[in-house]
């Protein structure tokens, strides 16, 4: 699909809220949700791959690339609600698929959990649920984030845009300059005394208050009957964001009733930048 990006605007929760579009022609609709500090222009290299017979829409999160922040803070379920009237504003009626990469994956795995009759298949790029807490950690975790909200967080500038791709590559140093150019000019905005600063909330740095309970998101997943397709990168990123609990890991996997798994080899967890062929040919097949 070689079609340029459009943008449009939507009131959603009281926010101005961007979505990016691909294409317009298509009844099925392709919902691609990035991660946590990432934004909708990052799944440009994989839209580029995938054929011509979808409408691709890719909203940018509360208070990340171009939507607007959210005066108080993030809470997970604003993610899901705001996803749900964006599916209800733009794809009433249409076939819905979700392809979400980390956070955008486990927005995409609760939404499909509240409404399994509205989604027709789900992809999670590593992005299938997060650690559990110990529920002895709930009274030093909602200090944390009260001593956090006595302090207004922030982002470091940069001076150029060159900086910024610099920062993309030392993060994922499989990027080409190009490609981290590309990201860079959607990643950060110039200020009025030339600084390049991220389109991104610096309160996306707080803690969340409530710890991630993964008994409640086992309720969710176990509700989802469309075909699910893991995707994970080879990079070992699962093994070490899951602290090797095994265990846990197998236990979210069987929550699923429609379960299948891929690996995408030579790639980390911005799976979507480094292997943007591969990650098209994925959806592809599963969707088809």
């Amino acid at each position: 699909m070689q079609s340029v990006s459009k943008s449009q605007f939507l009131n959603i929760n009281g926010l101005r809220y961007h979505i990016r579009t691909w294409g317009n022609n298509s009844d099925r609709h392709l919902y691609l949700m990035h991660g946590w500090m990432d934004m909708s222009a990052s799944f440009e290299f994989v839209v580029k791959e995938l054929s011509e017979h979808w409408f691709i829409l890719a909203p940018d999160w509360r208070g990340f690339g171009l939507t607007e922040w959210a005066p108080y803070g993030y809470w997970f379920p604003d993610y899901v609600a705001d996803l749900s009237e964006i599916i209800n504003a733009l794809s009433k009626e249409k076939e819905v698929n979700l392809f979400g990469h980390s956070m955008g994956g486990n927005i995409a795995g609760l939404y499909t959990g509240v409404f399994p009759e509205k989604v027709n298949k789900l992809i999670l790029a590593e992005g299938f649920g997060m650690p559990p807490r110990d529920a002895s950690d709930a009274p030093n975790h909602l200090k944390k984030w009260l001593d956090q909200k006595q302090v207004s967080p922030t982002l470091k500038p940069y001076k150029s845009l060159y900086d910024v791709a610099q920062r993309l590559i030392a993060n994922t140093p499989q990027l080409t300059q190009h490609q981290a150019l590309f990201l860079a000019e959607h990643w950060a905005e110039e200020q009025s005394n030339g600084e390049f600063k991220l389109r991104a909330d610096p309160k996306h740095k707080m803690v969340n208050p409530i710890l991630y309970r993964s008994t409640e998101a086992s309720f969710f997943w176990k509700r989802i009957t469309c075909p699910t397709l893991w995707l994970h990168s080879d990079s070992g990123w699962l093994r070490k964001f899951m602290k090797d609990d095994y265990e846990t890991i197998n236990e979210y996997r069987s929550n699923y009733q429609n379960l299948s798994e891929e690996t995408i080899t030579h790639s980390t967890h911005m799976m979507h930048h480094v292997q943007p062929k591969k990650i098209a040919a994925a959806i592809e097949s599963f969707m088809d």
